[in-house]
């Protein structure tokens, strides 16, 4: 029952009249299950699991310690029955009206939330006194954009954004405001792209005097696909009285159990009869049949080509008619959330990072998290504190690009090669986290800001999740006789994930406290399937429905394919001036005598020039990231490696599997080698360049290395390709397992020795960040 004073106060007083007593007014609150507060007020009490629901937090119980945890973001509490003071992150606090139980069920004053979640204690989130120049334009700044252009003399009516985002800072001054405090002074712009038919428009909007000022139009140009693209896909195709005819044929007479998926078509230099000007997607089909997964229908063999400028098919392109999948492949029946007994990942005490603004510490490291429309998760400003002083490692890291080629030459099929964040925006497709499923339970989730097509803010909730976990013994030695000696390892994990059609990509960067950076990336989701005749192998067409795939379930093939990721590395080892260099172990005689016909030695050298850069992943060469210009205490310059390792289907990062002749090489070349070092230029940022949907040649890596730009004692930028080839399995359908794909940065006399052992003092002291 809820009460306030004035209900207090008259049911005090029935009481007293009906039982003709004088009752105290405990005595009345009491038999009515309230509590009253020090200053003598009545305390409404709540059902402790709905009440913690309604503040978006979460509780367990463990019924051996009879305690309950109760968390939301980076707070943890721990709250046992009838007991006036809780544990905040670990610190005691004095609640007005302890957590009782009524009915067996848990309750707490109404004023609970707010004394535990306001206390103060918890110390991860800190205000940012000093924007950090990184920081992404917040809502009011896109609104601000917004209207500047829409007031510009050269605005129109519904005009179509692919992005408005603040425009690269300058990197030396951040640096400067980063480890010099330094103030950064320089006005913020903000970047605008957008699209009318085949026309990009280029622009930039100067927030502090609030003027356009750049526009510049690029015509012969496609951009992105967009949300409306998407949605006026599926409008023209179900209108179409030849689309409809052609899915008749199929025996599909309800078109509104019809799901088209817009797909960008490539370039093939006109062989696929398309001209280069016209404004299309290829539309593929699938069935919905109900049971939730109309990825698993496809409709076989009929693709429309729309032309979104004309709002219309304009070409319907068929082969041999393909009986629709039709047995029941469900995936939210087989999802069951409670199969394991819970897994309780607790931080009594609180986190060991904290958050100021969107700068993250963490024991000696220190980095800017954001996420940008387009390649998504963007890491700025990293560094790793060492006998007190902050190193540059990083000045930025990010996906620059990716692209998916499938294998198959059918009609369906051959066109598809997609640049996920080039073509459709994955930061726009970012899929918010969920605790305890996506992410661990002890988890810190960050929204994120961006801009929609319309040129609004959207806000995408728990778009980057951060946690920390246990990774196994950073070292140990057992002496004979003598106490162990080990360590903890500890990761901090920063994760982002973005869905395009049927795939989910998950993208991990992991810090180690040894100074190594992990950068994963996983695939998940549904595969794009092919409808075949074929029930299992030993039928007739088995042989040649399965040319380009695997059989994976009856009539449906999983066509093999890459997933291909290219990561850019703005390396700033110790210091922007960076030269690449290799080191072969390598056999050679034996010259100074004794038993040994052989011996190994390390011949080392430095990489030059930028096409001598661009090379493929020999895992017996080491390549380094070197600053020859810093050494260790032992003469070392200090480096870091770099290597592209992969993992799932093949264990190194193959490059693309394809003839050299295919078109797909004219426009891309990131694909096919995993080591890309070019001088530092800010313009660029894309390996696939920056407008890549239809594009006929590389504006990308290919054009970065075609000046062949020294890049000995530069500043320059590595950019890392890996991925593998995915050759599907039964086991990846109806839904796919994550399948990891690692890359690492590694130390190389970076340091002067183990990063992770500390003295007897430095052990005693808890890091405190930055």
């Amino acid at each position: 029952m809820d009460l306030n004073t004035m209900q207090y106060n008259a049911i005090t007083t029935s009481v007293k009249k009906w039982l003709g007593v004088q009752v105290t007014v405990a005595t009345a609150l009491l038999s009515l299950n309230q509590h009253v507060f020090a200053h003598g007020q009545a305390a409404t009490m709540l059902p402790l699991y709905q009440n913690m629901s309604d503040f978006g937090a979460e509780v367990k119980k463990d019924d051996f310690t009879n305690t309950y945890t109760i968390s939301k973001g980076s707070v943890v509490v721990r709250a046992k029955p009838n007991s006036d003071t809780v544990l905040v992150n670990g610190k005691p606090l004095k609640v007005s009206v302890p957590l009782t139980i009524k009915d067996g069920k848990p309750i707490v004053s109404k004023e609970f939330a707010s004394e535990i979640f306001q206390s103060g204690l918890d110390q991860t989130f800190k205000v940012e006194n000093i924007a950090h120049p990184m920081n992404g334009l917040n809502a009011e700044e896109i609104k601000q954009a917004f209207s500047i252009i829409s007031q510009s003399p050269n605005a129109f009516k519904n005009m179509r954004f692919s992005e408005i985002k603040l425009k690269e800072p300058n990197k030396e001054k951040v640096w400067d405001f980063f480890l010099n405090n330094k103030p950064y002074t320089d006005d913020r712009i903000a970047l605008f792209t957008i699209l009318k038919g085949k026309q990009v428009i280029e622009g930039e909007v100067d927030l502090k005097t609030q003027k356009v000022i750049k526009w510049d139009v690029l015509d012969h140009t496609h951009g992105m696909v967009l949300y409306d693209d998407m949605v006026a896909v599926q409008e023209i195709a179900t209108k179409s009285k030849e689309y409809k005819a052609a899915l008749a044929k199929r025996g599909i007479k309800d078109i509104s159990k019809v799901v088209t998926t817009p797909l960008t078509v490539g370039y093939f230099g006109g062989k696929d009869g398309l001209d280069r000007e016209l404004n299309v997607l290829k539309v593929v089909s699938y069935l919905d049949t109900g049971d939730g997964n109309y990825w698993a229908h496809p409709i076989e063999n009929l693709v429309a080509v729309v032309d979104l400028d004309a709002k219309k098919i304009i070409k319907i392109e068929e082969g041999s008619i393909i009986p629709v999948p039709m047995q029941p492949n469900p995936i939210a029946s087989k999802n069951d959330k409670n199969a394991f007994k819970p897994l309780n990942i607790v931080e009594p005490e609180g986190k060991n990072f904290t958050i100021t603004g969107q700068t993250v510490h963490w024991g000696p490291w220190c980095f800017h998290v954001g996420i940008d429309s387009r390649v998504g998760l963007q890491l700025g400003t990293v560094t790793y504190k060492d006998k007190g002083v902050k190193r540059k490692v990083m000045y930025e890291g990010n996906l620059g690009g990716m692209v998916v080629p499938y294998g198959d030459p059918d009609i369906g099929w051959y066109f598809k090669s997609y640049l996920d964040s080039g073509e459709y925006g994955m930061g726009t497709l970012t899929s918010s986290i969920e605790k305890g499923i996506d992410a661990p339970d002890n988890a810190v989730l960050l929204d994120a800001v961006i801009a929609d097509y319309t040129g609004q803010p959207r806000v995408i909730p728990n778009a980057i999740a951060i946690f920390e976990r246990y990774a196994g013994p950073e070292y140990k030695h057992q002496e004979m006789g003598q106490p162990n000696i080990s360590a903890e390892r500890r990761e901090l994990v920063v994760r982002w994930i973005s869905t395009v059609g049927n795939y989910d990509y998950m993208f991990d960067w992991v810090f180690n406290n040894n100074g190594i950076i992990g950068i994963n990336a996983g695939a998940t989701g549904i595969e794009a399937v092919k409808g075949v005749k074929a029930r299992t192998m030993h039928d007739a067409s088995a042989k040649e429905d399965t040319r380009y795939g695997t059989l994976i379930d009856h009539n449906i093939v999983g066509t093999t394919h890459q997933h291909i990721y290219n990561f850019r590395l703005d390396m700033d080892v110790d210091g922007e001036n960076n030269s690449f260099m290799e080191m072969d172990p390598v056999v050679v005689p034996n010259v100074r005598g004794g038993p040994r016909s052989s011996a190994m030695e390390v011949k080392q050298r430095i990489v030059d020039s930028e096409q001598e850069a661009a090379q493929k992943f020999d895992p017996s060469t080491i390549r380094l990231l070197s600053n020859v210009n810093k050494e260790n205490k032992l003469g070392n310059p200090v480096s870091y490696q770099i290597i592209p390792f992969a993992g799932g289907t093949h264990p190194i990062a193959k490059g693309a599997n394809f003839a050299k002749d295919e078109w797909l090489f004219k426009r891309l070349s990131f694909m096919d080698k995993q080591i890309w070092v070019t001088k530092y230029n800010p313009d660029e940022r894309f390996p696939e360049g920056k407008y890549s949907n239809r594009s006929d040649k590389d504006t990308g890596l290919g054009q970065f290395v075609a000046n062949n730009d020294n890049i000995n004692n530069k500043d320059v930028v590595v950019w890392m390709t890996t991925g593998t080839t995915h050759v599907a399995r039964a086991e990846e359908w109806p839904i796919m397992p994550t399948e990891w794909v690692y890359t690492m940065l590694k130390p190389w006399n970076f340091f002067d020795s183990t990063p992770t052992l500390k003295s007897d003092e430095q052990a005693s002291k808890p890091q405190s960040g930055h």
